[in-house]
């Protein structure tokens, strides 16, 4: 079955910067968009990037000069890097891709 697993979050400082990683399994990996959300507390689901099969990628208004996402189909993994962090960049970053879900990682930026 398909198995989405996230790791790399954390507490880091503001300013600082963190990269996410997301290991898919169960599916052909390399011909799936894969996508990036964020869960911050007491709030809603919010779209953070994507990155299409051939690598094209796609980042939200509020990301944008900040983040990048990126893939490597031979390790089944697409990335997140995250710089110039901001406390309010503070969430449970989740991988997606059709209907499946990883569990999600907590990154925290709090000085």
């Amino acid at each position: 079955q398909v198995q989405l697993v996230e790791s790399g979050g954390g507490l880091v400082q503001p300013g600082g910067s963190l990269r996410l990683s997301c290991a898919a399994s169960g599916f052909t990996f390399s011909t799936y968009w894969m996508i990036w959300v964020r869960q911050a507390p007491g709030k809603g689901l919010e779209w953070v990037a994507a990155v299409s099969s051939t690598g094209f990628s796609s980042l939200a208004d509020s990301v944008k000069g900040r983040f990048t996402v990126s893939r490597d189909n031979a390790k089944n993994t697409v990335y997140l890097q995250m710089n110039s962090l901001k406390r309010e960049d503070t969430a449970v970053y989740l991988c997606n891709t059709g209907n499946s879900w990883g569990q999600g990682t907590q990154v925290t930026v709090s000085s």
